[in-house]
């Protein structure tokens, strides 16, 4: 975080603006917290009408008839993907370093491990971790996984546009159909936009070392403009494009791979349960609660994927039990996924919850 002389100031005696940022911090603290209690007393009035709904005797007979072999076919295809991934952020970081992709692997798990303890510090821990075991900065390894995120959300607009075209879903009004073509046509934007200035940047840096940005910066304290130039600079040397069309290729083909395995996600959940489903309604499945998840994200409603995704299968006729069901499975798939993979990698990493915390306040404080 980022001060100003002013505020680190030492306080008077008689410094008449102390209590007014106390107050300030006191009405903060107070907003989030009214915040998260709505989204508390929001998700159980929801989970209350859907039990109202659910007839219970039925719901567990569907959970007794479920097959086994589909149910474990779910968090193996969830291995998979991130598999998937692993490899595809090893020809990115191929330029920098070789990395084996089991290891790369065992960073990503370990990085959601440790979400579920402090939230949203996945990118940073698996890049930490990385960086960490093969002597590599933080920040130009966070550049690739950076530019691994904003390569799926070119390839994720791609699907949205696929599930316009071939998805038929019920919605007389329009309303879910107009949603889906702004937030797709946003996501390209936003993410396209992204990839060129994070291209722009690095010619910007490699031509004269000093863009815009770093001498914006450079009208901070000393103390504090070097260690971000220091960042920038190693974020840099991270954004990078292999030179081989084969590997460019086997990037783009393999974030195509990942969503294609995600959307298998509620196929296999399905016929665990006896539903089956159109080849369009999975893929609206999966671009449906794709946007539902980045929404649940920014509120914090307790439970919201399994409410979003009990919603998008009751709007393609699932029965409530069912959809139930299948919501259920592949929630406790994907969490039972990432603790036993993710706590066993971040075990053998060797660090400790308070290393993460310590090194993601430092990345903050130089950032």
């Amino acid at each position: 975080m980022i001060t100003t002389p002013a505020s680190t100031r030492l306080p008077s005696r008689g410094d008449a603006l102390l209590p007014a940022r106390t107050g300030t911090v006191v009405k903060r603290l107070g907003w989030g917290h009214w915040w998260s209690a709505a989204g508390l007393i929001l998700a159980v009035a929801a989970l209350a009408w859907l039990l109202w709904r659910v007839d219970l005797d039925q719901f567990l007979q569907v959970i007794t008839d479920a097959d086994l072999v589909f149910l474990l076919l779910l968090p193996l295809t969830i291995a998979v993907e991130q598999l998937i991934r692993a490899w595809k952020w090893r020809q990115l970081l191929l330029s920098i370093r070789s990395v084996s992709t089991l290891r790369l692997f065992a960073a990503i798990m370990a990085g959601y491990f440790t979400t579920i303890v402090i939230p949203g510090v996945s990118p940073l821990v698996r890049s930490w971790l990385v960086a960490r075991r093969e002597s590599l900065t933080v920040a130009a390894v966070l550049a690739t996984a950076a530019i691994d995120r904003f390569i799926d959300g070119v390839i994720f607009s791609g699907f949205v546009a696929a599930a316009l075209v071939f998805a038929t879903v019920p919605d007389p009004d329009g309303t879910i159909r107009l949603g889906m073509m702004v937030a797709g046509g946003g996501s390209l934007a936003l993410f396209a936009l992204l990839l060129a200035l994070l291209a722009r940047f690095k010619a910007a840096v490699a031509r004269d070392g000093n863009p815009p940005v770093m001498r914006l910066i450079g009208r901070l304290p000393a103390r504090m403009a070097e260690p971000v130039r220091r960042f920038l600079r190693a974020f840099a040397t991270g954004i990078l494009w292999p030179r081989s069309p084969v590997r460019g290729a086997g990037i783009l083909l393999a974030s195509v791979a990942m969503k294609l395995s995600s959307l298998t996600h509620f196929l296999w959940a399905g016929l665990a349960f006896g539903v089956t489903l159109r080849p369009s309604e999975y893929l609206f499945l999966m671009v449906f609660l794709g946007f539902f998840h980045i929404l649940i994200h920014f509120t914090r409603i307790p439970g919201g994927g399994v409410l979003g995704s009990i919603f998008a299968l009751e709007l393609l006729g699932v029965a409530e039990e069912q959809a139930l069901a299948m919501a259920l499975l592949v929630q406790a798939a994907s969490m039972l996924t990432v603790t036993a993979i993710g706590a066993v990698a971040f075990w053998r990493s060797g660090v400790a919850l308070d290393d993460l915390r310590i090194a993601r306040n430092d990345l903050t404080a130089r950032a």
